[in-house]
């Protein structure tokens, strides 16, 4: 018999968390081995017994999800998260992306969405409601694409588009170095390198521009 794969859900609101786990373990694949309703008890629960994937609620008491989100993608970048929410701006989603999230729903949408939303994100994949998809597609048709920076891209280094893209996806100089096994001030060389031939005036934009390409580049390819 082949092993479940385990959950955690993370919910402020104990009859929404419960009707989550009971949706989640009609699925006889799926176990849900803990639930939580901070970030505290959420990292505690995750250091005793990792799961394969966290569904994680945006609003958290008087908490921010995504900053569990985010802690989560930089110790433990194995575990899948998928990020639910009352909330449906374009802003959450992205932020939700930015973060490390694979995906994202809004709590209003039928289970069956749900259960979608964690096949897709077990897949490897990232997972966005068709609404969110149209927004974010609405967000990145007013951008313009053929802007010099875009055409420089194709200048970047194999390594260059590599810490490129960790950049655009919310990792820190820091991280990049851990995750790659190089020094901070050999990712800061980098960053200068990828601003000259991309003309980016200073870390903070080019920071944007790199999180728009990589939305882009997730348009494209869904």
């Amino acid at each position: 018999m082949s092993r479940k794969i385990e959950l955690i859900v993370v919910d402020d609101h104990p009859i929404f968390r419960q009707g989550l786990v009971n949706v989640i373990e009609t699925n006889e694949r799926y176990k849900v081995i803990g639930e939580a309703d901070s970030i505290l008890d959420a990292l505690s629960l995750v250091k005793t017994r990792p799961p394969d994937l966290l569904l994680v609620d945006i609003s958290l008491h008087h908490e921010n999800g995504l900053e569990l989100v985010q802690e989560l993608h930089r110790t433990r970048p194995q575990i899948f998260q998928l990020v639910i929410s009352m909330y449906d701006e374009i802003i959450y989603a992205s932020k939700a992306l930015q973060a490390g999230a694979r995906g994202y729903v809004m709590k209003q949408e039928a289970t069956e969405t749900l259960m979608s939303a964690i096949e897709t994100v077990l897949q490897g994949k990232i997972y966005l409601s068709d609404a969110m998809q149209e927004r974010l597609i609405d967000s990145y048709a007013s951008w313009d694409t053929k802007k010099p920076e875009m055409d420089l891209i194709t200048q970047l280094s194999v390594r260059e588009m590599q810490v490129f893209r960790m950049i655009g996806q919310g990792f820190g100089v820091s991280e990049i170095a851990e995750i790659l096994n190089l020094s901070g001030k050999t990712i800061n060389a980098y960053r200068d390198n990828i601003r000259q031939k991309l003309a980016i005036s200073d870390a903070g934009s080019l920071r944007k521009f790199a999180i728009k390409w990589i939305q882009s580049e997730f348009i494209k390819n869904n």
